[in-house]
This record gives C-alpha cells, sequence and structure tokens, in this order.
C-alpha cells in the first residue's frame, strides 16, 4: 500500500470513529492528513461516517483545490494549521458540545479557555488558545488560524468549536477527545472552586507520549 492509500484509509478510519463516539453532529467536522506537499481532506457536505478513502478532496498548502470532490470549506483552516506547524501531519476539527458550548462563554479566557483539570489534558494538549469569532469559510479565519498555531497545536474557534493538529491523526483525535472530556468537566464545575493542575505539575506531563492505532468503537 503506498503512502497516500494509507493515509487515506487513516482518514477515512478516524472520521468514522469521530462520528461514532458522537463528537460531532449531522454533516459537521473535517479531518485532513498531509502526504508529501499535498493534503488530503474531507468533501463539503459528507458526514464523517459516510466518509470514503477512494473518494476525498486534495487541495495544496496554500488551500487551493488540487483534485477528487470539493473540499470543506473549512479546508484552508486546515492548510493554515499544517503550514505553520511543520512536524505535524494531521487536523481534526469538530463541533464537540461540549467544546463548542465553551466557545460560547461570555467570560472565555482567550489565552486559557481551559484551564489543566486532568493530567492528560496537560500531556495530550498542553496549551489552548481561543480565536475571535469569524464565520465559517471566511479567508480571514485562515490568517488567525495559521498566526496563533505557531504557538500551540489546539486551537477553540469562538462560537464554533476545536481544531487540533497532531504528528498523525490519532494523535489529533486524542487532543481533540482530551478537550471535549475537559470541556464537560469545566462545565460540571462551573461555580464550583476548582483545582487545576500547576504550572510545575502540567509541565511534568508535557512531554509528547507515543500515538497508538485505534481499535474500532
Amino acid at each position: 500500500m503506498t503512502e497516500r492509500a494509507a493515509a487515506a484509509r487513516q482518514l477515512e478510519r478516524v472520521a468514522h470513529s469521530i462520528h461514532r463516539r458522537g463528537l460531532t453532529h449531522g454533516r459537521t467536522g473535517n479531518v485532513a492528513v498531509r502526504v508529501g506537499g499535498q493534503i488530503l481532506v474531507t468533501p463539503t457536505g459528507v458526514s464523517l461516517d459516510a466518509v470514503s478513502a477512494d473518494a476525498l478532496s486534495v487541495i495544496g498548502l496554500a488551500g487551493d483545490h488540487l483534485a477528487g470532490p470539493r473540499p470543506t470549506k473549512e479546508a484552508p483552516l486546515h492548510a493554515a494549521m499544517l503550514r505553520a506547524r511543520p512536524g505535524d501531519q494531521a487536523v481534526v476539527h469538530t463541533h464537540s458540545l461540549h467544546s463548542a458550548a465553551v466557545s460560547c462563554l461570555a467570560d472565555l479566557d482567550d489565552e486559557e479557555p481551559l484551564p489543566p483539570l486532568t493530567a492528560y489534558y496537560a500531556m495530550r494538549v498542553g496549551r489552548m488558545r481561543a480565536l475571535p469569532y469569524v464565520a465559517p469559510g471566511d479567508p480571514a479565519g485562515a490568517a488567525t488560524v495559521e498566526e496563533a498555531a505557531h504557538a500551540t497545536h489546539a486551537l477553540l474557534l469562538r462560537n464554533h468549536g476545536p481544531i487540533v493538529s497532531g504528528r498523525d491523526v490519532d494523535a489529533a483525535l486524542d487532543a481533540l477527545e482530551e478537550i471535549e472530556h475537559t470541556a464537560q468537566v469545566f462545565l460540571s464545575l462551573r461555580g464550583l472552586p476548582m483545582r487545576p493542575l500547576t504550572p510545575s505539575e502540567s509541565a511534568a506531563l508535557s512531554a509528547p507520549t507515543p500515538s497508538t492505532p485505534r481499535k474500532a468503537s
């Protein structure tokens, strides 16, 4: 199997897993994987449970459509993340319920929209930033994402949802799931005293951990 075919199969597997896990709804959410100087990305208007490795969109690192069906309108955000983070090979974006809810809070701290409440958040996410609201598909969103992604692989789009890059598609999804879980914990504790990890506790957990292929679920 070629590198491109293997990447397409991994993208399909993760897209289906995201849908099964309820991390997105309807025809929202998208996944991208870098292969050489091109990016495989989910097409527009396709539910993640229907994504096929044989029918993916192909875009360039500039976000231009090169081949396959028309890409998701969020494709420029994926390209922007991968331009800013040359060591990362994949991007996952969803409208996950609890993460989206946090993105709508009026008193959100843009520099730390979620505190490091759990060890796995510190390990798999580390630092996350919230970005100003931009309408889906607005070209201004890509420039904002690219600038912010130089500092962190995890971003929370205001009134929208998380977008996360990783060294591979499994690592990106691991981080996205930790964001969603921590968002759920955070909302459950609203109004109660919280005890986030201290900076030293977080720093001790920040080393990347190996990614392992996910079993079907």
